[in-house]
């Protein structure tokens, strides 16, 4: 992880401004624990906070740290708000996932046009933040289903070459009442993954045109 880490710039490899003034920002190959990545991921979305409108890239993402996926939402929105309750196996005990009253530097702020691209490949952490940015009507999801992985799970060796991969907790959104797990983020726009960088800044262009 830590070598990815160090090859991805901070899970932010490419930043760029496209024609008129859409910004994408990719976060690929996982949203790694926040205090990895708060400065690079910071840096990246500050950097994004002055576009007209935005594009995140999670694509290539496959998951990570729930803390970072509400430090990125924490950017795009205005105000601190509930994304998230996490129902752990084997008692009462839920924890709540909500976005920063402050964050360091610029947000990009929750009225600019936002996109989210995904892809068949799309999973866990990084579908969670595609999910509660959709869910809230903050962000327009383009792209494929994601896998569909919303519960946590730990693993059991119960032999040198058999692992039990068991379920341990439960997302639940606190807008749609439910997640993603088998179902995966349904887009709102679909279309083929290497297609979906096209199509959203072609949307973001006629939004703001409009």
């Amino acid at each position: 992880m830590r070598r990815d880490f160090d090859t991805s710039l901070g899970g932010a490899p490419r930043v760029r401004l496209l024609d008129g003034g859409v910004a994408v920002v990719e976060l690929a190959p996982m949203l790694f624990p926040l205090e990895w990545v708060a400065e690079p991921l910071g840096a990246a979305l500050t950097l994004a906070s002055r576009a007209q409108a935005l594009i995140v890239d999670l694509r290539a993402n496959r998951g990570g740290d729930l803390d970072t996926v509400a430090f990125v939402c924490s950017y795009l929105l205005d105000e601190r708000t509930h994304l998230n309750t996490m129902y752990w196996r084997g008692g009462e005990h839920t924890e709540q996932s909500w976005s920063l009253p402050h964050v360091p530097r610029a947000r990009f702020g929750g009225s600019k046009p936002l996109y989210v691209l995904s892809s068949n490949d799309t999973f866990s952490a990084a579908e969670e933040l595609a999910y509660d940015l959709q869910q809230l009507g903050r962000a327009v999801v383009v792209g494929e289903r994601t896998c569909g992985g919303a519960h946590p799970c730990n693993g059991w060796t119960l032999h040198p070459h058999l692992e039990a991969t068991v379920p341990v907790g439960r997302a639940i959104n606190p807008v749609s009442g439910t997640n993603w797990e088998g179902t995966g983020v349904q887009p709102d726009v679909s279309c083929a993954a290497a297609d979906s960088l096209d199509r959203a800044h072609a949307l973001a262009l006629a939004r703001l045109a409009g």
